[in-house]
C-alpha cells in the first residue's frame, strides 16, 4: 500500500483528489493503490452507493454496514454498540 507522501504521477493525482477533510486517505481507497484505475473504479462505486439518489440518508448509509460488520463479530445488540451515534 503506497501512502500518500510517496505517491506519484496518477497515484498522488488521484490522491489530492480523494484527500478527506482530516487530511489524508481512507485505507479503503489506499488499498488499491498499486493499481489507479481500480482505485478509480472503487471510488466512483462508493460514490454512487453514499451520494447517489436514495431514501436514506448519508448517517443511514454508513450505519447500516457499520450494523453488518458488529453482526458478524457477534455483537448480539447493534444498538449498544451505536449508542450517542
Amino acid at each position: 500500500m503506497i501512502q500518500e507522501d510517496a505517491a506519484g504521477g496518477d497515484l498522488k493525482q488521484l490522491y489530492d483528489q480523494l484527500q478527506e477533510p482530516w487530511g489524508g486517505v481512507d485505507n479503503i481507497l489506499k488499498i488499491h493503490s498499486l493499481n489507479p484505475p481500480s482505485l478509480r473504479a472503487h471510488f466512483e462505486f462508493y460514490k454512487t452507493l453514499m451520494r447517489g439518489q436514495s431514501g436514506l440518508g448519508r448517517l443511514q448509509r454508513q450505519i447500516k454496514p457499520l450494523a453488518r460488520t458488529l453482526q458478524r463479530k457477534g455483537v448480539e445488540d447493534c444498538r449498544g454498540a451505536l449508542a450517542g451515534v
